[in-house]
């Protein structure tokens, strides 16, 4: 098992993308915070990794909210002995036309997907930097911050960010043997692209699931992308396997994006 013995956070761990992440996790033999801000959702994932023979807890976080962080981190020291992994996997998006954006549109997604980042990744990076031991920080960022979208820019610069972010992150870590990189996805078939298609199909007058067929009919690889997609390598970032490689953002995305 990659991860055997290793204590792990995972942000939006409820459900999608961090549901899979956790339990991957698991699997490999980590110790895994469950944190989210649906705390029974986080529970639910919590009694699946116990129902595997592996341990885990939940906790309730606001990632915008630092004294909930603290929290969600100390629970990770407190009940398994220190940190190794962060998954900054809590995220919001929404659809909305260049002219309708508005500034709650912009500080909702900024806050979450970039200044809720930074906050566990500082708290999280405090941690490991006491325990000497080095450590790795996985980002969630998406093909949406490789581009631009016409319906999608707040969501688009916020994703443009944290792959920002996560190379500045890099390059202030690795001094500490801290690996920092980030993860791009598609069209993943999960709860949140589910009210993607449904807010584009409400912009563009197309009936709901329309959006989605359309958009992984032009994937190359030929399927809509799964969370275990994403968590394979979100288990590979967080191995020994990837300790020479930091700074960087791989596209999961069956081909969707090339660079």
């Amino acid at each position: 098992m990659k991860l055997q013995g290793k204590a792990a956070i995972v942000t939006g761990g409820a459900q999608g993308m961090g549901r899979a992440i956790c339990l991957r996790y698991a699997q490999e033999g980590a110790n895994v915070v469950v944190a989210d801000l649906n705390l029974a959702g986080a529970q639910k994932v919590v009694d699946e990794i116990a129902g595997m023979g592996g341990k885990a807890v939940a906790v309730q976080v606001d990632v915008r909210n630092q004294e909930q962080v603290q929290r969600m981190v100390d629970a990770a020291v407190e009940q398994f002995g220190g940190l190794d992994i962060l998954v900054n996997n809590a995220g919001v998006g929404k659809i909305i036309p260049f002219l309708e954006t508005t500034e709650q549109d912009w500080n909702l997604m900024f806050d979450i997907n970039c200044k809720g980042l930074l906050w566990c990744s500082q708290a999280a990076a405090k941690v490991m930097i006491a325990q000497g031991r080095g450590g790795k920080i996985i980002n969630l960022a998406s093909q949406a911050g490789r581009r631009g979208e016409a319906l999608v820019l707040a969501y688009c610069a916020s994703k443009a960010c944290v792959i920002s972010m996560n190379q500045s992150m890099a390059l202030a870590l690795a001094e500490h043997k801290i690996n920092v990189n980030a993860i791009a996805p598609g069209i993943v078939d999960t709860p949140f692209w589910d009210e993607v298609d449904r807010q584009f199909a409400k912009l563009l007058g197309w009936e709901v699931g329309e959006p989605k067929r359309k958009f992984t009919a032009m994937i190359p690889l030929g399927r809509i992308e799964q969370p275990e997609d994403v968590a394979g390598v979100a288990a590979f970032l967080a191995s020994s396997d990837a300790d020479y490689i930091t700074q960087q953002c791989f596209n999961v995305d069956g081909g969707n994006w090339p660079s």
